[in-house]
C-alpha cells in the first residue's frame, strides 16, 4: 500500500480504537484525538487516496475558488461543486426559523436561486470572510503574491506564511477556517515544501480533500517559481470521525491501495485562479458516501 494511503488508514484505525467520545456543533457526535501529523513525499506521487475513489474536480474548483479570492456559492455551483452549499443554506433556515417561518426553498432550489438570482445570491449565497478573501485581501494585503514574491527574492527566509486566522473578522465568516494557515520552505536542493496547519479535521470527508488540495497547491507554487516539489506535511488538531461515518471508515480500513497517479499542471496562472490538470494513472477502490455534516 501506498504512504499517504496507509497513514490516512492507520490514523482511522487509531480514532476508532481509542478516540474520545466528544459532542460537536453538528449534534452527531464524534469520536476524537487531539494531535496528529501526516507527511508525504511529492516523490511517491500525487496524494490522492485510493482507498476510495475522489471527486477530484471539487477539490480542484475548491482551490480556484480560493486563489480567486472569492467567497460566493455562484463559482462553485457553476461548476457543480456542492461541498459549500450546506453552510450557506444553513443560515438561510435559521434566519427563516427565528422568523417562525418554513423556508421558501429546499436546497436544490435554493442552489438554483444562487444561480439564477443576483439579488438573492448576494444576500445568501456569500460565506463572508473565508478562505479567499483572506488569502487574496487581508486588509490589502495579497497574501498569496506576498508569499510567490518571497520565495522568489528570498528563499531561506522563515516567513512564507499565509493565514486564513484572522481574529478581527472571525465573526464574519459563515464558519471560521478549519486548515487556517500554511508555510513554505526551500532546501538546499531547491526543492520546496508546504506544511498547513488544521485545527478541526473532518477525517472521512474533508481529510482526503485537504491533502490533495494542498497537494496541489505546492505543484502550482512550484510551476509559478521553478522549485522542485519537496515534502507535504499535515499538522492536524482535533482530528474526528462523525458517528455518522463510522461505519463507511470501517469499510475503508478493510482496504488495501494502489499505485499513487501522477498530477500534471499546466497554463498556470495562480494570481488569477486558473490552472489545468492531468490526473493520470488515477487507479481507486469504489467511492464511499457519507453525509457532510454542516
Amino acid at each position: 500500500m501506498n504512504r499517504i494511503d496507509s497513514q490516512y488508514i492507520d490514523l482511522i484505525d487509531e480514532i476508532l480504537d481509542i478516540g474520545y467520545d466528544k459532542p460537536d456543533r453538528t449534534g452527531y457526535g464524534t469520536k476524537s484525538l487531539f494531535d496528529y501529523t501526516i507527511r508525504h513525499c511529492m516523490c511517491d506521487g500525487f496524494p490522492l487516496l485510493t482507498t476510495k475513489k475522489m471527486a477530484v474536480k471539487s477539490v480542484m474548483t475548491e482551490l480556484k475558488w480560493f486563489l480567486k479570492g472569492r467567497t460566493d456559492l455562484r463559482y462553485l455551483l457553476q461548476n457543480n461543486c456542492h461541498i459549500w452549499t450546506g453552510d450557506a443554506y444553513k443560515v438561510y433556515e435559521r434566519v427563516h426559523h427565528w422568523d417562525l417561518e418554513e423556508p421558501e426553498y429546499d436546497v436544490k432550489e435554493f442552489e438554483q436561486k444562487i444561480l439564477e438570482d443576483d439579488d438573492f445570491s448576494k444576500q445568501w449565497g456569500n460565506l463572508g470572510f473565508i478562505y479567499g478573501k483572506q488569502w487574496k485581501d487581508w486588509d490589502g494585503h495579497d497574501q498569496i503574491k506576498n508569499l510567490i514574491k518571497s520565495l522568489k527574492e528570498d528563499p531561506h527566509g522563515r516567513r512564507h506564511l499565509v493565514s486564513a486566522w484572522n481574529v478581527s473578522e472571525l465573526s464574519l465568516m459563515k464558519l471560521p477556517p478549519c486548515h487556517y494557515g500554511f508555510q513554505c520552505y526551500v532546501d538546499s536542493e531547491n526543492k520546496l515544501s508546504l506544511k498547513w496547519n488544521q485545527r478541526s479535521v473532518d477525517v472521512f470527508l474533508g481529510l482526503p480533500f485537504n491533502i490533495a488540495s494542498y497537494g496541489t497547491l505546492l505543484l502550482l507554487l512550484c510551476e509559478e517559481t521553478g522549485y522542485k516539489p519537496g515534502q507535504l506535511i499535515g499538522s492536524l488538531g482535533d482530528v474526528h470521525i462523525y458517528n455518522n461515518h463510522i461505519e463507511q471508515a470501517k469499510e475503508q480500513i478493510t482496504r488495501i491501495g494502489y499505485g499513487l497517479p501522477e498530477l500534471k499542471v499546466s497554463n498556470v496562472d495562480i494570481m488569477n485562479g486558473e490552472f489545468d490538470y492531468e490526473l493520470i494513472n488515477y487507479q481507486s477502490h469504489p467511492r464511499i458516501k457519507a453525509p457532510l455534516n454542516n
